[in-house]
């Protein structure tokens, strides 16, 4: 990993795989420059350990029987930057004003290393400087009780613990608002939307077991080997039973093609690799419903023309019993007669559970199969190919990401993933399930515990019964709506629980302009980032203690809980001395600025910061069947389940059944769709960075190292615009142009790319999206797909 930039930065094919020598010197490189190379490798012993902390950066699982390192190289780079030596401290705010900063790279920021002490922004110096925190919270009390409730926003930044979260959501509405943006707005608010749609859950449905199970998996729309590397074991483990893992991902990510276990010696003496994808297609940017949509074409015609013969497998009689009055053998003909129940689809568990199929399947059938083509990228073959070996496998394992929901479409395309489920029932059974593989390590969590926007998703009438207020009944801001009301005036305060939401949000010029105008803006934050250097007229930066470190209240060292995306619950004990003395927990600022806002009443704040077993107590009175003895089993191995019913095929749906839910159409209406000029760009994470959190700037696996400025491109576009590989070139955005949003200055990589796609670094890319580009019904940006027009730059590559 490079931690500063280059120049001329190295842009070379890389031939190694996943894992390997490659990520263990990736490791060991962000220690020593952490000034951890020795008390870091102790931390990291315990990480994702019973009685250890949960990872602060993905939210994977954490197996009941760990192996000896439950930590990737992702992991040990979160770890390593909260663990630094380095510190953000009393003399560097002296020396730096606040405009200063802002020409500072986001890297940069963080890497000066953690927030040591509360701070205000004086305007007379243009300067952080030293408050007490009870002069803190009493300010923000103040500025808080002169807004109304309407005009502030509490972000969540999807990082934050269940504890917290819950306070800081009870904290919003007792002071009367439902705006709760948070970071799932972003990500997997599609998932949020189309699954209850489709399965009656607001999640994945998978175990950690159903990879044990499986023997087929379909990997849509995901990059492990970047965004959640301690999936390779299960992965690995699959592979190694003969299981078929079929891809479907725009580009060819080594995570999905060759992995090295750095914990099995023989592969790392070797150089033995583990070959992930059993098949590897390549779908073109927004061709994910088109794909799919073959794949269930190909499954129902099968299906119809196995019908169309008439053929039957069960033989003579078998499929009647001999003496129906003997149980024994009415089983037995029942057994042999399903198997005319399930040809190449599940008739039984369509009729028994679904609804929707005729509709569904009548439109799979009306698409031809060149439309599909175009669209997809893939061909007939192809999709044939994965039905194939779909319809021959007993039980699949669907696994999707980002890839899928961060689209205009991202809910019709969930809801496409489970089309293909129910055809042949591989939902609620050992192997065969949803997984959707969540971000942030408790973004899932706090959705559970309440941050939502959406009242109907919240228990307010228990949290009346509980604390004695009248929650409001109007429905919040998300966080793009969130955006708007900041660039419109409408919003006044931004309070945010972790995160750096100015680089995560689209629209970034417009954004900092406006947020510029807040009359209050206050950071829960262990680094700094460009959300506390761009500031309102009043500004707090509230240092907090980090998930590693011990957490010591008034009745000893504290635990906090999280949810994983498998939706298990898992406590964490911090390790680690805390950065600097005057540091406060994250519940005990929370519950500062709510009494110092709210005033007395009948949360008791200071029990709950003092003992955060009284906060689950809450949790579990407010959740009853969720977190059923709560405290009792926070360490329980493994963790411990949400109740899902589809987990069970129980359909929590308005109707009760699992819905086939059939999309509109199979590719987005664009007003570009005749432009022979556009490519349709994807953003992406690197190989040295967590969302917005920036550890480097290498991406080893993409041969890129000492820059982010560049634009991954096919050879074949590169030609026909008249380019060259390590080409200078501008992206411009080619819709809503009455607006024009361009970056400027991009490094032309040549890479294995469907035609007509291209792909970016996040965030450098999001001031290129205009703020309505996002999925009608979720709202999530559709960071996966923008319309782009590329030409050469007047000016150099600047990296």
């Amino acid at each position: 990993m490079s931690a500063n930039p280059k120049s001329p930065p190295k842009i070379k094919r890389y031939s190694g795989p996943a894992g390997g020598w490659g990520s263990a010197k990736s490791v060991a490189a962000i220690l020593r420059r952490e000034h951890k190379a020795l008390a870091g490798a102790g931390v990291l012993s315990q990480q994702n350990k019973p009685e250890g902390f949960m990872c602060v950066s993905c939210a994977w699982a954490k197996p009941a029987k760990t192996h000896p390192l439950e930590f990737c190289e992702n992991g040990a780079k979160a770890t390593a930057w909260e663990v630094t030596s380095r510190r953000a401290d009393r003399p560097f705010f002296a020396n730096h004003s606040l405009r200063d900063l802002e020409q500072w790279r986001d890297h940069d920021l963080e890497e000066q290393g953690r927030l040591t002490h509360p701070m205000r922004w004086d305007p007379t110096t243009d300067r952080y400087v030293p408050v007490s925190w009870q002069t803190a919270f009493d300010e923000i009390g103040r500025e808080l009780r002169s807004l109304k409730p309407q005009e502030v926003d509490f972000y969540t930044s999807g990082r934050a613990s269940l504890e917290t979260s819950y306070m800081y959501q009870l904290f919003a509405r007792m002071y009367g608002s439902n705006n709760l943006p948070d970071s799932s707005n972003m990500c997997h608010e599609s998932s949020s939307v189309a699954l209850p749609e489709s399965i009656g859950a607001s999640v994945g449905t998978a175990v950690l077991s159903d990879f044990e199970n499986t023997d087929c998996i379909f990997y849509i729309g995901q990059n492990v080997g970047t965004s959640s590397p301690r999936l390779l074991h299960d992965l690995q483990d699959a592979v190694d039973r003969g299981v078929r893992i079929v891809t479907f991902n725009m580009l060819r990510e080594r995570g999905l093609e060759r992995f090295v276990n750095p914990q099995k010696p023989s592969q790392m003496l070797t150089g033995s690799e583990t070959l992930i994808s059993s098949q590897y297609y390549q779908v073109r940017n927004g061709g994910d419903i088109a794909a799919l949509f073959g794949i269930c074409k190909a499954l129902i015609e099968a299906d119809d023309a196995l019908k169309a013969t008439g053929h039957s497998r069960v033989a003579g009689n078998d499929g009647r019993p001999a003496d129906p009055s003997n149980a024994a053998m009415v089983a037995f003909a029942a057994s042999m007669a399903s198997a005319d129940k399930k040809h190449v689809l599940d008739h039984d568990f369509i009729k028994d559970h679904t609804a929707g199929f005729e509709t569904f399947a009548a439109a799979a059938r009306q698409h031809t199969w060149p439309e599909l083509e175009r669209i997809s990228g893939l061909t007939r073959e192809q999709m044939v190919q994965a039905a194939e070996i779909y319809a021959n496998s007993n039980a699949v394992l669907m696994v999707y990401g980002m890839g899928l929901t961060q689209h205009l479409m991202g809910v019709q395309t969930v809801h496409m993933v489970v089309n293909l489920a129910l055809l042949r029932g591989n939902i609620g059974k050992p192997g065969a399930n949803i997984c959707a593989v969540r971000g942030h390590s408790n973004v899932q969590g706090q959705r559970t515990v309440g941050i939502t926007e959406k009242p109907g998703l919240a228990p307010l009438d228990k949290l009346s019964e509980l604390y004695g207020f009248e929650p409001p009944r109007w429905t919040g801001r998300s966080t793009v709506e969130t955006c708007k009301a900041i660039m419109n005036g409408e919003a006044r305060a931004f309070v945010s629980l972790g995160g750096n939401f100015l680089k995560a949000v689209p629209e970034t010029g417009a954004m900092e302009a406006a947020w510029r105008k807040l009359r209050l803006t206050v950071h829960i934050a262990t680094k700094l980032n460009r959300s506390h250097v761009i500031h309102g007229e009043i500004a707090y930066v509230l240092p907090c203690l980090g998930r590693i470190e011990i957490d010591q209240q008034a009745t000893g060292p504290q635990a906090v809980s999280m949810e994983s995306s498998i939706a298990h619950f898992h406590g964490s004990r911090g390790k680690v001395k805390p950065a600097s003395d005057e540091l406060l927990s994250e519940p005990a600022i929370v519950a500062g600025i709510a009494k110092a806002t709210l005033g007395e009443g009948k949360v008791p704040w200071d029990e709950w910061v003092g003992n955060y077993a009284r906060i689950r107590d809450a949790i579990e009175a407010t959740y009853p069947e969720t977190f059923k003895d709560f405290n009792n089993r926070m360490f329980q191995p493994g963790g411990f389940p949400r109740p899902l019913p589809a987990r069970e095929r129980k359909w929590a749906t308005s109707n009760g059944k699992a819905n086939f839910i059939t999309p509109e159409r199979l590719f987005p209406e664009l007003p570009t769709a005749a432009r022979s000029d556009v490519l349709h760009l994807a953003t992406l994470r690197s190989n040295d960075q967590f969302n917005t959190t920036i550890y480097g700037y290498g991406d080893r696996f993409r041969g890129v190292e000492g820059t982010r400025k560049v634009v991954f491109m096919n050879a074949g576009d590169i030609a026909a615009l008249n380019l060259e590989n390590g080409a200078s070139v501008d992206l411009t955005t080619a819709v809503d142009e009455a607006t024009v949003r361009k970056v400027t200055a991009l490094r032309v990589v040549e890479y294995d790319i469907p035609r007509g796609s291209c792909a970016a670094y996040y965030p450098e890319t999001n001031p290129l999206f205009p703020l309505d580009h996002h999925d009608a019904k979720s709202k999530t940006p559709s960071y996966k797909l923008l319309p782009v027009v590329v030409t050469r730059s007047a000016e150099k590559p600047c990296d």
